[in-house]
């Protein structure tokens, strides 16, 4: 099975494509983070969002990409936002 460096490289992705990966990529990082800081698991969050459990599961797993009702759905229980800020200048 190839990493995900070697995957990466074989696509040809844009920087503005790799850009929105990584960016997803520390949502749902975060978005982890946050459940298992509160000590919930994927279970019990999925109880608190009124979603199903492998719904949290594809979404910590990378499965799909989340859509925002989504995550607004399962960060607003956790007491968390989205919120759209201007990048960091690389």
């Amino acid at each position: 099975m190839p990493t995900w460096k070697e995957l990466k490289n074989d696509l040809d992705l844009s920087q503005e494509e790799l850009n929105a990966i990584e960016l997803e990529k520390d949502l749902i990082r975060t978005m982890i983070h946050i459940r298992e800081e509160k000590g919930l698991t994927q279970s019990q969050l999925a109880e608190m969002c009124n979603v199903k459990q492998p719904i949290i599961a594809r979404m910590e797993s990378s499965v799909h990409s989340p859509q925002i009702d989504s995550l607004l759905r399962i960060l607003t229980p956790l007491g968390y936002t989205l919120q759209i800020v201007p990048m960091e200048k690389r």
